[in-house]
C-alpha cells in the first residue's frame, strides 16, 4: 500500500534531518542522501524513492522546510503590533535564525540555488515573508514588493553566512539598512517603470 502524503512528508523530513549531519562533510550529494537513509534505518534505495530528483530535490525540500519552520515560529509572535518594516525585519530574522544550526548546509546549497529551481524557492521564501507580514497586494505592488525583498533577503543571507559578530548583530544592522534602502526605492515605484527583472517573479508565481 502506498503511503499517504503526510506519511511521505514525515519520511522525507526524517531523511533530511539525518542527511544534514553529513552535508557539512559530503556536501549536497547522493552520498549524503545514502548515509542519511542508512542512519534513519531506511531500506536500500529509499532515499532515491523519497527524492527521485536527487540532491536538487533534497535542497529544494530543505529550503521549503525552513520556510515552514519560520511560519511556525512566527505564529508565536504578535506581528500585527509592529510596523510593516518591523514585521519584514522580524520575519527575515526568524528565517535566518531557524537556519543557524545548519549554516554550513545553507552555504553548500548556494550553487543549487542558481538555477530555475532556486529562483522558484527564493520566490516562495519572499512570498511567505510578505504574507506573514500581512501583505494583501494583488496589483503591480505584489511583484515590486517581492522583487525588492528578494534583493534584501539574498544580500542579507550572504552577509549572515560570513558574519562572526556576537548574536549576528552585524547582520541585523545590515538587514535594517537594506530594508530602508528597499523602502526608499519602493517609494519611487509610482514614478519609475521597473524593467525586465520582474519577469522572473511572474514566472515563479505561475510555477510555484
Amino acid at each position: 500500500m502506498t503511503a499517504g502524503p503526510s506519511a511521505r512528508d514525515a519520511a522525507r523530513r526524517r531523511l533530511l534531518e539525518a542527511a544534514l549531519v553529513h552535508v557539512p562533510f559530503e556536501g549536497w550529494t547522493r552520498t549524503a542522501i545514502d548515509m542519511g537513509a542508512r542512519d534513519a534505518a531506511m531500506a536500500p534505495g529509499e532515499g532515491l524513492r523519497l527524492f527521485p530528483g536527487g540532491t536538487r530535490e533534497l535542497v529544494s525540500f530543505f529550503v521549503a522546510e525552513a520556510d515552514r519552520a519560520m511560519l511556525e515560529d512566527l505564529a508565536a509572535i504578535d506581528l500585527e503590533s509592529l510596523r510593516v518594516r518591523e514585521r519584514v525585519a522580524t520575519t527575515v530574522r526568524v528565517r535566518l535564525q531557524r537556519a543557524a544550526a545548519h549554516r554550513e548546509a545553507v552555504l553548500r546549497a548556494l550553487p543549487y540555488q542558481a538555477g530555475p529551481g532556486g529562483v522558484k524557492a527564493l520566490y516562495r521564501t519572499v512570498d511567505a515573508i510578505w504574507r506573514a507580514a500581512g501583505d494583501t497586494a494583488t496589483d503591480f505592488n505584489f511583484y515590486t514588493k517581492r522583487f525588492l525583498l528578494a534583493g534584501v533577503y539574498t544580500s542579507t543571507l550572504l552577509f549572515w553566512l560570513d558574519d562572526a559578530s556576537e548574536d549576528h548583530e552585524a547582520t541585523w544592522a545590515f538587514l535594517d539598512r537594506r530594508i530602508a534602502d528597499a523602502l526608499a526605492i519602493g517609494a519611487l515605484k509610482g514614478r519609475v517603470r521597473f524593467p525586465g527583472p520582474l519577469r522572473w517573479l511572474r514566472a515563479s508565481r505561475r510555477d510555484a
